[in-house]
């Protein structure tokens, strides 16, 4: 499972869902959804639209995190 860092990063650098949805050239809804749940599946071209904005490699959007709901072997 994975889980987003995308709301961490813009806050950390000061900027909003207003400001992200706009240097992404994203929809505000899509913006808003990602930061209300960071277990979202998202698209990689968002995900790569996003990291252009931030000035971030995709890879730090995301983290792997265990998910629960399996067992260990997973």
């Amino acid at each position: 499972m994975h889980r987003l860092k995308i709301r961490q990063i813009a806050e950390s650098r000061g900027i909003s869902r207003t400001r992200l949805s706009r240097l992404a050239e994203i929809q505000y809804d899509t913006v808003n959804a990602i930061w209300h749940n960071d277990t979202r599946d998202i698209t990689l071209s968002t995900l790569i639209k996003i990291a252009k904005a931030l000035h971030i490699d995709v890879s730090e959007l995301y983290e792997v995190i265990d998910d629960p709901r399996l067992p260990p072997s997973w």
